[in-house]
């Protein structure tokens, strides 16, 4: 998500730094990114990186759903702290894991929050510090993301298809007729930063749900990634029986488990204070965004995004 929104800030004239432990490694004269080394954990280099800054995007996390509990909030303090310094407004990227059953299954960007698991009470005491600190704050929330830069966080590029590979079998976590919400990257990024150059017309704390993908029978992203490939694709069922026997060797698992509640239940955010305030959420037609997401995997052979 950081590495999406901060192309789409820089194509559209902001100048942007990239904080990075080691920028030589991803750093690119291409990117039009202003790199500087250092640590979302140490609190100095992340001031000393946004002074001067109007706007900070915190979009990072823990790889692997690691250590959630323990430095997914010191993290954000290091932001907030920033942001207060350089009086920027801070853009957190959010997600559905703040939303229970209570919420109904179409919550709207003030639903009632009551998280079902340990992610989601962590997302909602993001949200809770951001207002806690009277920071100005823009919070995009979005479905599954997906995209050509996904990275193995993702459903998409975790369980659907594998990177650099051709795609002969989707590994499906949906249950029939159950709906699943979907993101794709580059509208996300679009939709945040159409959102960040009104910011005269925001309020401090300023939250919004976006639709995305919504697919109604949880068949519609398996029948777009065969359309994409041009011929049919085994679907495997994901195997969520053996993710208890795997915890013990496998952390990941843990947590994996914990969103199951997530495809057995059709859970679609409503859009619709973003339409309000935007007139219309920006949004790629699947079968295209789709397609690009694959090239942009590799899983394309010989074709690219158009």
């Amino acid at each position: 998500m950081g590495g999406a929104v901060a192309r789409r800030l820089a194509a559209g004239g902001w100048v942007v730094r990239a904080l990075h432990r080691d920028p030589g490694r991803v750093a690119s004269a291409a990117d039009g990114l202003d790199w500087r080394r250092g640590d979302a954990m140490i609190p100095a280099d992340v001031a000393a990186a946004a002074s001067g800054a109007s706007l900070i995007v915190h979009a990072v996390n823990p790889p692997g759903y690691r250590d959630w509990d323990r430095l997914v909030l010191p993290m954000l303090d290091a932001s907030i702290a920033a942001a207060q310094a350089a009086q920027a407004r801070l853009l957190l990227p959010g997600n559905v894991y703040v939303y229970g059953r209570d919420a109904g299954p179409n919550p709207g960007a003030d639903a009632p929050q009551t998280p079902r698991t340990a992610k989601g009470r962590i997302r909602i005491a993001m949200e809770a510090r951001l207002r806690e600190a009277g920071v100005r704050s823009l919070v995009v929330r979005a479905g599954d993301f997906f995209g050509p830069r996904t990275t193995a966080n993702s459903w998409f590029t975790a369980a659907l298809v594998r990177p650099g590979k051709p795609v002969r079998t989707v590994l499906d976590p949906g249950f029939p007729g159950i709906g699943h919400q979907w993101a794709y990257l580059p509208d996300v990024a679009e939709t945040m930063v159409r959102l960040a150059e009104r910011e005269a017309e925001l309020p401090r704390f300023a939250a919004f749900n976006m639709d995305g993908h919504w697919d109604p029978d949880g068949r519609q992203m398996v029948a777009a990634i065969a359309r994409a490939v041009g011929r049919e694709v085994r679907v495997r069922r994901f195997p969520w029986g053996l993710l208890p026997l795997a915890a013990p060797f496998w952390p990941l698992a843990r947590e994996i488990r914990e969103m199951r509640y997530l495809w057995r239940e059709p859970l679609r955010m409503s859009n619709e204070g973003l339409v309000a305030f935007l007139g219309a959420e920006p949004h790629t037609p699947l079968d295209r965004a789709v397609r690009d997401t694959l090239a942009g995997l590799g899983c394309l052979r010989d074709q690219g995004p158009r």
